[in-house]
């Protein structure tokens, strides 16, 4: 799963001083406001992406909207958030709460989408282990100690050596022993604080904002507090929370753990179906919100929280509804899932399925490859976010992607999407987003994305490709809204040659180094909405003069 900006990576460059102060700068600079995605620049001064503009060009050109069906796979939603409920898909074919697959498609009661990480007995993965360490120790047994010649290895044997050397040095090497001892060492004191400051904000998760304005006595939770708050601040998001701060630990310890350990089967315990056979399809709950809803309820919020209602934010497109399958553990998400989760999405009617995560290996790809092909035959449009691991992935291994594992083509109705920002948080590109000349298609708002956050009536910030995904997923939902006649790679394309390159260079990100954005993207520019849908009106234009029925009367001799 792809987190915001690396937690212990921000903790790791705060070293020491994490609990010795409180770096929160107290000054008066000028910051981006809460939505500034939405913005134009001309108008407001941010890199946003005009949304207001694409509204008056919608209304000036007296366009007609259908409703739009878009699914988000990820970690799970909020259904009774206050600017979601209203956009919450409703699966009219089932009877809520009868216990009767009512629509005989194998999953009981899918109202609002389906948890393929569920079990049937009510339980649900919350963390899981990371994809890299469990291919390490499947293929461990098989190479482990033996002296290999590759010349002498089939083809199939010679993918499994290089699957399993690359696993072993991610496993292994996956965290460093400097990690682990600083984990170790801050964690117990962290934990301390923590417990004393759920006390103080009674709440059992607070974030950075909650903490602002407490003054704790307790030394413990002092530490804590300023721990946190410098987190926060390395981040760019003060809606960072103790759980995520917590989950983030545990996860890098499951790391850790596994370069010597096999990683437990958290997912095998709780779904109990056989993860080998791709057949075996009717599992899972109807639980979407279970535990872990954070990112999920952030990501559906930007694509859809109800517009114009006067409640917390604006989502970027209206007349969508939201279909929630939740496939994305804390750690990383298992193929069967995801490959599952797409072919639901297509087979209930949505249009457009936006991906929020990823990982560095996919040993079952080619099932997400069938997938991504359905998708494509039934003209369904898939984003995706490119990660935040400052990568290039032209060259590194970044899951799933739209090239096909046998070698044969490349999927045509994806967009890959990688992060900006705004000069005031950071810069035009995100320092932790992944990028690439030819597999990142676009940069999108991802930096202090203010969003939907799991509470009922909470809202706040938070960063990553995550973010910047659904902001592209709105995009096309806005486009097909309005122009149903255009195919998904018509809506790619819209949305690719209409995207703003910044009259500067702008920084590669994890340096320092400064690059014309047509060196780390395919479109060289940051999507915008209004050019998007005034390309995109072009584009139906031609297509309906082309769809034009030919004249049947004949010519005369006169002509």
């Amino acid at each position: 799963m792809q987190k915001f900006t690396t937690l212990l990576a921000a903790a790791l460059l705060i070293g020491g001083t994490a609990f010795a102060q409180d770096s929160e700068k107290k000054d008066n600079e000028k910051k981006v406001p809460n939505g500034w995605h939405l913005l134009d620049r001309e108008k407001d001064g941010f890199y946003g992406i005009s949304l207001d503009k694409a509204y008056e060009h919608i209304k000036s050109k007296n366009l007609k909207s259908r409703k739009i069906l878009v699914a988000v796979i990820d970690s799970g939603i909020d259904t009774l958030h206050e600017d979601l409920k209203p956009v919450m898909w409703t699966n009219k074919k089932e009877i809520p709460g009868n216990g009767i697959d009512d629509d005989k498609n194998g999953y009981v009661d899918d109202i609002h989408g389906w948890n393929f990480i569920g079990g049937k007995d009510g339980r649900n993965v919350k963390e899981d282990s990371y994809e890299g360490a469990r291919v390490y120790h499947k293929l461990r047994p098989t190479w482990e100690g033996k002296e290999v010649d590759e010349d002498k290895l089939s083809p199939a044997e010679k993918e499994s050596y290089k699957t399993y050397l690359r696993a072993k040095e991610k496993t292994v090497g996956g965290v460093s022993q400097e990690e682990v001892g600083f984990i170790k060492q801050i964690f117990p004191k962290f934990l301390k604080g923590d417990s004393v400051l759920r006390k103080e904000t009674g709440k059992e998760e607070y974030t950075g904002e909650d903490l602002k304005a407490l003054t704790p006595t307790d030394s413990d939770a002092k530490m804590a507090r300023s721990f946190l708050l410098n987190i926060s601040k390395a981040n760019n998001s003060y809606d960072i929370s103790n759980q995520q701060i917590i989950d983030e630990f545990n996860g890098q310890m499951r790391k850790a753990d596994a370069a010597t350990n096999p990683p437990k089967e958290y997912r095998k315990d709780i779904v109990g179906d056989n993860e080998n056979d791709i057949n075996d399809r009717s599992y899972g709950n109807n639980d979407i919100m279970a535990s872990t809803p954070f990112h999920g309820t952030h990501c559906a919020g930007i694509i859809a929280a109800a517009r114009n209602n006067g409640k917390g934010m604006d989502g970027v497109a209206d007349n969508v509804e939201i279909m929630m399958l939740r496939a994305v553990p804390d750690g990383d998400e298992h193929d069967k899932d995801i490959a599952l989760a797409i072919r639901y999405a297509v087979d209930n009617g949505a249009k457009i399925i936006s991906m929020s995560f990823g990982k560095d290996f996919s040993p079952e790809k080619e099932w997400v490859d069938d997938a991504f092909r359905y998708a494509e035959k039934k003209g369904v449009l898939l984003v995706h976010a490119a990660g935040n691991d400052a990568k290039n992935i032209d060259s590194a291994f970044n899951f799933p992607n739209p090239v096909y594992a046998n070698g044969k083509g490349r999927a045509s109705n994806v967009i890959t999407v990688g992060a900006s920002g705004d000069d005031l948080n950071g810069g035009l590109t995100a320092s932790f987003s992944n990028y690439g000349k030819s597999e990142v298609d676009v940069f999108a708002p991802g930096v202090g994305i203010y969003s939907t956050i799991p509470g009922g009536t909470t809202y706040g910030n938070s960063n990553g490709t995550s973010m910047a995904c659904p902001v592209v997923s709105g995009i096309a939902a806005l486009i097909m809204q309005h122009y149903p006649t255009l195919t998904p790679q018509q809506v790619k394309y819209a949305i690719e040659k209409s995207t703003v390159a910044p009259k500067d260079k702008v920084k590669k990100p994890g340096t320092d180094d400064l690059v014309e954005m047509s060196e780390i993207s395919k479109s060289g520019g940051i999507v915008n909405a209004y050019e998007a849908l005034k390309l995109a009106g072009t584009l139906a234009q031609e297509k309906q003069k082309q769809n034009l029925p030919k004249s049947k009367i004949k010519k005369s001799k006169l002509g």
